[in-house]
């Protein structure tokens, strides 16, 4: 595996919560980060995906406002019914 080695700047209180996380799963603190980076950008291009796909649904079915305030007001409904 090639690697590069990065400098990072993290506020101290940041850096030994890292510390104390790591250390509880028994790992670097490189790991650690290494594993928050693919995470996050895990989540990043999901998110991604999820929203193009909302957007070309929606624009498959051209909604109106009203269309949309009855979505809202059936959801809360059924929310409400829910509790």
């Amino acid at each position: 595996m090639n690697t590069t080695t990065a400098n990072i700047a993290f506020q101290g209180s940041l850096l030994s919560e890292i510390d104390r996380v790591a250390l509880t799963e028994s790992r670097s603190r490189s790991e650690l980060l290494r594993e928050a980076a693919r995470l996050y950008i895990d989540r990043k291009r999901r998110r991604g995906k999820l929203f193009a796909y909302g957007k070309n649904l929606a624009a498959s079915r051209p909604l109106t406002e009203n269309d949309i305030a009855m979505e809202i007001q059936s959801h809360r409904q059924n929310r409400s019914e829910k509790r």
